[in-house]
């Protein structure tokens, strides 16, 4: 072979996690089947489903950590397996409880460089280095067993980033915690892996946890992945209506692109117009959605405020679901439907009840729209 040609291993277009026809089966039962998947270098892919749909599973098997029934998985396009120490040893893992060992914050981070033979001196300075990363600089003499548990979950990250593996395994690391935590934790874990640039899988089953950590998403139900793609696009737009319904929003409409003026475009879905920005021509079919959270509620009849929003509907209140602080609104148009989330104080106020009558409003930037097959 020439010198100058690549070889699969050093193009950085082969993808440095391949999977292919995974399926992993317990007892008879196939918890996991998956054609293929490819984790691209320096990104972090979410796997998103709910409990049992298989997440956890196929992290192991793509991180070798368990063996699947059958398929294979290729790290940097040569096939891989546990026996394969090397590999392994460029693979690190945070879980969804720390599991600190006694001792302290820098006994728990220099465990993996102890049992690699590295030298004091350098693990002193890889310690330190991780646990800056993580916001925990300087707390290398602090026991183990006082940290809270978000502290305990950025020790375990720095016990695996200290390694530098090559890939990042994260299985619902943040679970556990309460929504407040876990909300800046989520912030802080994305800004961490955006800037050490590791390619990562992570699992989770919230999808605003999805959506503000992974660059690609793989939405997984009974073992399947069903919906891949950018987390705005599966999130916002997705085809499935299951994968809809998951992520809290009504399944897609259906229409045609009737008028385009300076990339504001008119669309037609069953009579009723929507406005949104978007290049595609006249006559184009499109499949469009909107968040729940874009969508403002406003009682019928009231003089609504002047602003960008385009898109104003006259609705009425066909279902109402209940879900932590906010309720989902189901609004009906002549036919079609779509969700607006508000808070249980706005609800009330409203006096939102099925059947009721209200004006939605949302701008056209906030309707999702691409070309439907």
């Amino acid at each position: 072979m020439s010198a100058d040609v690549a070889t699969p291993a050093r193009t950085a277009a082969v993808p440095l996690v391949v999977g292919e026809d995974i399926v992993v089966r317990f007892r008879k039962r196939t918890v996991v089947d998956v054609a293929r998947i490819e984790i691209a270098r320096g990104c972090t892919y979410g796997l998103l489903g709910a409990s049992g749909a298989g997440k956890s599973t196929l992290l192991r098997a793509l991180g070798l950590l368990e063996r699947p029934t059958s398929g294979r998985v290729l790290i940097d396009g040569v096939e891989a397996t546990r026996r394969d120490l090397t590999i392994r040893r460029g693979i690190a893992a945070v879980f969804q409880k720390p599991y600190l060992l006694r001792g302290t914050v820098a006994d728990n981070v220099a465990y993996g460089l102890r049992l690699r033979g590295v030298s004091g001196t350098e693990r002193a300075a890889r310690v330190s280095e991780a646990l800056e990363r993580v916001g925990l600089a300087g707390w290398q003499r602090q026991s183990a067993l006082t940290l809270s548990g978000g502290e305990a979950q950025r020790v375990a990250l720095a016990r695996a980033l200290v390694l530098k593996p090559r890939l990042l395994l994260l299985d619902e690391p943040l679970s556990y915690m309460d929504p407040l935590l876990k909300r800046g934790l989520t912030a802080e874990f994305a800004s961490i892996l955006a800037s050490e640039n590791v390619t990562a899988i992570y699992v989770t089953h919230d999808q605003d946890e999805a959506a503000v950590v992974a660059d690609r998403i793989g939405v997984m139900r009974e073992g399947r992945i069903v919906a891949e793609g950018d987390p705005d696009e599966v999130l916002g737009l997705p085809e499935d209506e299951w994968v809809a319904a998951f992520v809290g929003m009504e399944p897609p409409l259906r229409g045609g692109v009737r008028a385009t003026s300076d990339g504001l475009a008119t669309i037609d879905v069953t009579g009723v117009t929507f406005y949104a920005t978007t290049t595609l021509p006249i006559g184009t079919g499109v499949l469009l959605a909107v968040r729940p959270e874009d969508v403002t509620i406003y009682e019928a009849g009231v003089e609504l405020p002047l602003g960008s929003a385009r898109n104003r509907l006259d609705a009425v209140v066909a279902e109402m679901r209940p879900g932590g602080g906010t309720v989902q609104v189901v609004l009906d148009h002549r036919g079609t439907r779509i969700a607006a989330a508000v808070s249980r104080a706005s609800a009330k106020e409203l006096d939102l009840k099925v059947g009721a009558r209200v004006v939605a409003v949302f701008k056209a930037t906030a309707v999702r729209v691409r070309a439907s097959a």
